[in-house]
């Protein structure tokens, strides 16, 4: 069991929803980054994806994108990841969202075991998939660590099953096609994609994609078991610091407790 186990443990014996928030390390630099996952905690939520920067993000949206690249521009390395990790995790359960490239370059095994090493629970990583996960999948079992995989509406019977073979921690579910981002309204295929995962699995479902605000929360949090919200909270950073992603997370935090 990890802390991600927990924690989902936890949220489903209170009756609610779990909220889990991303945010890029290094944006807009690093000190500022890590302030801002723990006052997101500080305000409500519940997991906090630490995000990986890529040079090539191309499932993340534009809001996410701008973000990335100025932590790269600023000097965002993989080692201030793990610091990242291991300065939250005490804190809150940390899962590290990131593209399959890096930890490859890497090497799975070395990143599984850094990523132990700091605290961190497991990794979500939008851009691979089971039929080619083997070598993340071993390296995770290792050291106890939980590999996150995506299911999306287009995603058929046979592979909601593999994710379901494979996958530790939650699924994550994305509400929508598409890259990340803020949305009017979440969408209504991602009840309709829960209650398909919920047939194979009876691990966390966690919607991601979309979710702006504490209504929005609130919407989902009545079908899943944990609320994922990332660009909002980013964009939030980017125009009023740190104490602007306090205020969006205590309002997605009360959203998620009124279900």
């Amino acid at each position: 069991m990890t802390a991600l186990s927990d924690m989902f443990a936890r949220t489903r014996a209170e009756g609610r929803a779990a909220l889990i928030g991303y945010l890029p390390v290094g944006y807009p630099s690093y000190d500022e980054s890590v302030a801002a996952m723990l006052a997101m905690v500080a305000a409500g939520v519940d997991a906090v994806e630490v995000g990986v920067p890529y040079t090539d993000p191309g499932m993340d949206g534009p809001v996410i994108q701008v973000a990335v690249d100025a932590a790269l521009r600023a000097g965002s390395r993989v080692a201030h990841v793990f610091d990242a990790v291991r300065t939250v995790s005490p804190h809150a359960p940390v899962v590290v969202m990131g593209y399959w490239n890096p930890v490859e370059k890497y090497g799975p095994a070395r990143w599984a075991a850094d990523l132990q090493a700091a605290g961190g629970s497991g990794m979500i990583t939008p851009d691979l998939i089971p039929e080619e996960a083997q070598p993340w999948i071993a390296a995770a079992g290792e050291r106890d660590l939980d590999p996150v995989f995506l299911v999306a509406p287009s995603s058929t019977d046979e592979r909601l099953e593999a994710v379901a073979r494979v996958n530790r921690g939650m699924v994550y579910v994305a509400s929508t096609m598409g890259v990340t981002g803020t949305r009017a309204t979440v969408g209504n295929r991602a009840q309709e994609l829960v209650e398909r995962m919920r047939t194979v699995t009876d691990l966390p479902l966690a919607v991601g994609l979309g979710v702006s605000d504490g209504a929005q929360a609130a919407e989902v949090a009545a079908f899943a078991d944990g609320v994922i919200v990332g660009s909002a909270l980013v964009r939030a950073l980017g125009d009023g610091g740190v104490e602007a992603v306090r205020a969006l997370a205590a309002d997605l935090a009360d959203g998620v407790r009124r279900t």
